[in-house]
């Protein structure tokens, strides 16, 4: 009788560690794949919902993009991401989704093709890292299921990746964003921070309509713009204020529906953590057909 009783608290325990297990997503933040593009190992992070391992099935995902000084793991360490995404999606405030969060901290600083071509981290998330791991882990491929948000850098890559791919992405959440250099003079600023100025006038040019979000918006065909559901967010306190103010500003003279947040608060991750779960809400609408 003793025995047949610790069976039975033997696997009553193990359902509930299962059961408690399974509320919870993982994440392995030192991934890795070669790059022969940014001629390295590149390391990523992952998110698996807490469904994943018990399920056949495939999820939407989400590119979260880091700023600068952090790497992949900063969305884990300081964003919270496992805690933030189990919660929304144990409320029910977003879909079970894979996130991922490539390293763009190591060899060069940036989500951007380098103005001189050496350093091609755009080509190299769309060629190499975004191919891999959406065959690797079971994702959906269609443009439906795939949506990009950063911070800061992170917000900047958010803004390019969306406006140079509309086609790839249903959602975009830059926040707390680098809208790229406002003028030809922050860009040659920036540049020659180490002595590099030896382009033409033309290239600098091309280089800044190609990578300022203010240009990009201004450039672009209105029903481009329209087929990626934006949510742009930043702090009244927050430095970078004025890149998207002015992104806003453009979205609105040529009627492109978006979300515009001013919340209290500055360029920091109490307010990045706060402004996860409306993220993981707001992308969630497109993966669930809105």
């Amino acid at each position: 009788m003793k025995k047949i009783i610790l069976v039975l608290l033997f696997f009553s325990v193990s359902l509930w560690v299962s059961q408690i297990t399974a509320q919870h997503g993982k994440v392995f933040d030192k991934l890795s794949m070669k790059s022969s593009i940014l001629n390295s190992e590149r390391h990523f992070a992952i998110y698996l919902p807490p469904d994943y391992e018990s399920s056949s099935r495939s999820y939407p995902v989400l590119y979260l993009l880091h700023g600068a000084g952090d790497d992949q793991t900063g969305w884990i360490q300081f964003g919270e991401v496992l805690r933030i995404a189990d919660e929304s999606i144990k409320t029910g405030k977003a879909t079970p989704m894979i996130i991922v969060m490539p390293d763009a901290n190591t060899g060069q600083r940036g989500y951007y093709n380098d103005i001189s071509g050496k350093w091609n981290y755009e080509d190299f998330f769309f060629e190499e890292l975004m191919p891999y791991v959406e065959k690797i882990y079971r994702i959906k491929k269609e443009k439906r299921y795939r949506a990009i948000s950063g911070l800061s850098m992170g917000g900047g890559g958010s803004f390019m990746y969306a406006l140079h791919h509309p086609e790839l992405f249903s959602s975009s959440a830059p926040l707390s964003a680098y809208a790229g250099p406002l003028t030809i003079d922050d860009l040659k600023a920036y540049i020659d921070r180490d002595g590099n100025l030896n382009y033409s006038e033309e290239e600098l040019e091309e280089y800044f309509k190609n990578h300022n979000a203010v240009e990009l918006v201004k450039s672009m065909a209105a029903d481009k713009l329209s087929s990626v559901r934006w949510y742009i967010d930043c702090g009244d306190d927050d430095f970078l204020y004025e890149g998207n103010s002015l992104v806003h500003i453009e979205m609105k003279k040529k009627e492109i529906p978006h979300e515009y947040r001013v919340r209290n608060g500055a360029h920091n991750w109490t307010y990045w953590r706060e402004s996860l779960p409306e993220v993981l809400e707001f992308v969630s609408q497109a993966f669930h057909q809105y």
